[in-house]
């Protein structure tokens, strides 16, 4: 165990909490001050169980890794079961339009289906390719409000499946309206994706499982939508004890999705970026450590159970995101509840399991609530799994953060914290986007 003092260490120029999560923190006993941060033990991702150093790439891949992705599973996110040999996923192509966006993109949807016995469920796949006659690599990411959020694009199909109500989004009576298309467009910056030559693929996360569980005050899920009863045993209503919550069921979905885009001779299967935001994020990189196909990985103000290090108990704790949200992991991350010293691995680790594939982390100055410094420690002490490659993880000499505005993005872990507020922006997209022209040329 390395011993880590970051208590007394404060951010320069960072204004220390946004006035809304400060109060959420406060309601809640939260800790939102730097200053009040209690000292405590990062494991170090190189030590495996049995007290050994890990000191080479194999050793990594054959020992280490193995016991992180494990441990992720059993403490964390939950297990994906195998699945039943009887269920089918089926992929159809729908509609394709060759003048997309005025001309400058070709628009295709897929519909994914999964079918076990009398259950059917489907999903709508958005693939947004730019005009180019070879393969093209392509961001892969969950929206949050349909597909026909991420543009105004009036071609794209409404989600027609049950969806929350949301007044933001203009979702009335659980069903998407003509105004709600391109709610989210600032978040995805199509046209900028476009421009430097990737294509978009991007799907809904509640077609995969609803954002909702059994605790909901207005919806009780109960366990019975959504992807996880497709995989339930004889008499099984729920997932198990350490199995899969919503995250884990979100990130199975990226990969199914991932398993289409391999079929596609438009896309560049070799190099298809996962990128997230917020609950998001913290998919993108479990999806990520689990499945090597991924070629970069992406975490967009994830916060506690994605990037931040759950040990600094700052802003959004595990206490607090089991209560508000206990649908997302696998019942076993309860017993962290103000228990985070009992934790036997940390975000870093997490980070790690994406090594040598680069990985980018980003945060936001007033999202206190995501812990940004919490997020710059996981990337920078996931360092040293990456040295065993011989590749340079994160080119930062320091366990001070960088500058705002200012990205720490040369190596294979890239990090930045932007001015504003839990969001995704164009100066994100831009950062992306570089990073992963550097990595995919």
């Amino acid at each position: 165990m390395f011993r880590w003092m970051f208590g007394l260490q404060c951010l320069i120029g960072i204004s220390m909490w946004c006035s809304s999560s400060n109060l959420m923190a406060q309601k809640a006993n939260l800790n939102q001050d730097e200053s009040a941060v209690l000292p405590y033990d990062l494991p170090d991702p190189l030590i495996a169980l049995d007290g050994t150093r890990v000191d080479s790439a194999n050793g990594w891949r054959s020992i280490r890794r193995p016991e992180l992705l494990e441990l992720f599973a059993e403490h964390v996110y939950g297990h994906t079961p195998p699945m039943p040999s009887d269920m089918k996923i089926e992929y159809s192509l729908g509609t394709i339009e060759q003048e997309a966006l005025g001309g400058r993109a070709i628009r295709k949807e897929v519909t994914m289906t999964f079918v076990r016995g009398d259950r059917k469920q489907s999903a709508s796949i958005l693939i947004y390719l730019p005009k180019r006659e070879t393969p093209v690599p392509v961001f892969l990411g969950y929206n949050f409000n349909g597909n026909h959020a991420v543009h105004a694009d009036p071609g794209i199909t409404l989600n027609s499946n049950w969806m929350r109500d949301n007044p933001k989004a203009h979702v009335v009576n659980h069903r998407a309206t003509e105004s709600s298309r391109g709610t989210e467009a600032s978040r995805w910056q199509v046209e900028m994706v476009l421009e430097h030559g990737f294509a978009l693929a991007t799907i809904y996360y509640g077609d995969i499982d609803p954002d909702y569980g059994e605790n909901d005050k207005v919806f009780k899920d109960s366990w019975q939508n959504g992807i996880h009863p497709f995989f339930y045993q004889a008499g099984q209503t729920k997932p198990k004890m350490n199995e899969w919550g919503s995250i884990g069921a979100w990130a199975w979905g990226l990969s199914r999705v991932l398993d289409y885009l391999e079929s596609d001779r438009a896309i560049d299967a070799k190099h298809v970026a996962v990128i997230g935001h917020s609950r998001l994020g913290k998919t993108s990189l479990w999806a990520g450590a689990q499945d090597e196909r991924f070629a970069l990985v992406i975490s967009n103000n994830s916060g506690c159970g994605g990037a931040a290090l759950s040990k600094r108990n700052f802003g959004e704790n595990v206490q607090r995101i089991n209560t508000s949200f206990p649908h997302w992991f696998s019942d076993t991350f309860n017993q962290y509840n103000d228990n985070e010293s009992a934790l036997p691995i940390d975000q870093h680790e997490l980070i790690a399991l994406v090594a040598p594939r680069p990985v980018y982390v980003a945060s936001a100055v007033e999202d206190q609530w995501a812990d940004p410094r919490g997020e710059f420690l996981a990337a920078y002490h996931a360092d040293p799994v990456y040295r065993l490659f011989d590749v340079p993880g994160i080119e930062w000499k320091s366990d001070i953060m960088p500058e705002v505005d200012h990205p720490v993005a040369m190596g294979r872990i890239g990090y930045h914290i932007r001015s504003g507020v839990h969001d995704v922006t164009a100066y994100d997209w831009k950062q992306y986007l570089a990073f992963a022209k550097r990595h995919f040329q």
